[in-house]
């Protein structure tokens, strides 16, 4: 087979994932909230379907990646918050991609704790950009401390605004400069395997800092306030008060202009990040692979973006647990938009469909998530989708769980809470508190207390992170072993090496895409020539 023609003798497509990093749904064109500019992810949306009642299972980036990987709940893996170790051997969409003939490569974040940092993935081409090990266990025995394993603080609002460059910068340009390049070497591989890429970029993530360029895609007075504005502590559910705490709040009193400049930095970060799908779109289509190639877009979880006067995630609100997920390739409608609901567990089974070319499949282990192409014809009321919280902030297991229109909260001794997400799509009216609707809360609290069983649930997580907690602290005497990723680069297979080939205008010439094959010479050559 002749480099650069790969794309021609699959017969299976090739997949392409990318993701960020706490980027809400409710900020996005493809979602009717055209706050942020996104042309490329809109370009997708055009050409693919967007699942507009997409959640994450779980509001916080490790458990929610680990869900996403096994299309398990967090609480069946044991991934409970954000230094919650992802065991080895459970398997995930990599490792069922693998058996069904894929090749398999990550390129960025994925917040992996413990000493397996592939998860099933044969190639990882970037260290992640947060650590792997149990230094933010979440203790539930400090939690009337305001207890924050990871430091959060309102500085990253008050301090919002334009920098030159920041670490988020630095990783995700590193990201996708190896994604890019990625697609380059595939389209010129003789491994005839189909691909499965999965790129994860850090941004729009808070700190919420950007450069000049981004700023400037937008005018600072008319960035939108929140639709709903600023909540008094004394007026929040149990949920919201601890969060209050939890992330300092009551250090700061935000101002218009400190949550304008938040606002308006999130949005050009969301930018910054379309910019970079926009970039691995144009690497595809350049490499001829973009026909060939599903895409999907997706975020770990959402943002609050001062909603309720509430930042960042860990709660149970709309802005924190909806996600963007949109899909573009052959099975996928251009420009539909599908209302039944779905989670990230759904992607394992999907791309699964995906690579064995059929819906009829079994897994290893039972998983929670559903197929995306099985969706069809299916409305609200005939699927229901689960997510948990066990992080910091609360101090029992947070379960919630969404059906046809009403989303159900549950955490430990806090008042239930009930929303109507057709005709209350802020959360500002709990419906648990009006009889006319304990029907509906009977129903969805049995859904939950059959997912779950809270007692055992609650022992688990406390046991783990006790467990975590001693070991973190035990390590730390002596030399501290590191579990974090360091990739490795062989130049030897890069750039012109004689021990491949001392041609050197052959070596170069292998790289060319597209490939040119090597011209005849057009005539013989004179032995011993004389004048």
């Amino acid at each position: 087979m002749q480099a650069g023609k790969r794309s021609l003798y699959l017969s299976k497509p090739n997949i392409l994932i990318i993701q960020a990093d706490q980027l809400t749904a409710l900020c996005l064109n493809a979602y009717n909230k055209p706050f942020a500019k996104t042309p490329a992810i809109d370009e997708i949306a055009a050409r693919g379907t967007i699942f507009t009642n997409s959640y994450c299972n779980s509001p916080v980036c490790g458990p929610s990646r680990a869900s996403m990987m096994t299309g398990r709940l967090p609480s069946k893996i044991g991934v409970y918050d954000n230094a919650g170790e992802f065991l080895s051997s459970e398997p995930t969409f990599s490792h069922y991609l693998r058996a069904l003939g894929y090749q398999t490569t990550l390129c960025g974040k994925m917040h992996f704790v413990g000493p397996d940092q592939l998860h099933g993935f044969e190639r990882r081409l970037t260290t992640d950009i947060y650590p792997s090990d149990y230094g933010w266990t979440a203790d539930w025995s400090q939690i009337e401390e305001q207890y924050s394993p990871s430091r959060m603080s309102l500085h990253s609002v008050v301090e919002a605004g334009k920098c030159e460059r920041s670490l988020q910068i630095d990783y995700d340009e590193h990201v996708f400069n190896m994604a890019r390049q990625e697609i380059f070497d595939l389209a010129r591989s003789t491994d005839n395997r189909p691909f499965m890429l999965h790129v994860s970029f850090t941004h729009p993530h808070n700190p919420f800092v950007t450069t000049q360029e981004f700023w400037d895609l937008y005018d600072h007075s008319k960035i939108p306030p929140p639709e709903v504005p600023f909540i008094p502590y004394e007026k929040r559910d149990p949920w919201s008060q601890r969060y209050f705490m939890t992330i300092r709040q009551d250090e700061f009193d935000i101002t218009n202009e400190q949550l304008k400049n938040a606002r308006h930095a999130y949005f050009a970060m969301t930018s910054y990040f379309d910019s970079l799908v926009g970039g691995l779109i144009l690497a595809l289509k350049q490499t001829s692979q973009s026909q060939n190639t599903y895409i999907f877009i997706i975020s770990d979880h959402g943002e609050m973006i001062g909603e309720r006067g509430m930042w960042y995630k860990f709660n149970p609100f709309e802005g924190s647990v909806r996600v963007p997920m949109i899909a573009a390739g052959p099975e996928f409608k251009s420009g539909r938009v599908e209302t039944a609901l779905t989670s990230l567990a759904d992607l394992l089974p999907t791309l699964v469909s995906i690579a064995s070319e059929t819906d009829d499949n079994e897994f290893i282990t039972p998983i929670d998530g559903k197929s995306l192409f099985n969706l069809s014809g299916k409305s609200l009321d005939e699927n229901i989708v689960f997510f948990e919280y066990c992080g910091e902030g609360v101090n029992a297991p947070a379960l919630m769980c969404r059906q046809s229109q009403f989303k159900y909260v549950s955490c430990g001794e806090d008042p239930e809470m009930l929303f109507d997400l057709e005709n209350d799509p802020s959360e500002l009216n709990n419906l648990a508190l009006q009889t006319a609707y304990s029907d509906i809360l009977l129903r969805m609290r049995k859904q939950v207390d059959k997912q779950w069983n809270k007692s055992e649930l609650t022992a688990n997580v406390f046991a783990s992170q006790q467990k975590r907690l001693f070991v973190q602290e035990a390590m730390k005497n002596g030399t501290f072993p590191s579990w974090d990723y360091t990739p490795l680069f062989d130049a030897s297979r890069s750039y012109v090496r004689g021990a491949i080939d001392p041609n050197t205008t052959a070596t170069k010439a292998r790289k060319r895409f597209p490939f040119v094959p090597t011209t005849k010479p057009e005539k013989p050559r004179v032995k011993n020539k004389t004048e």
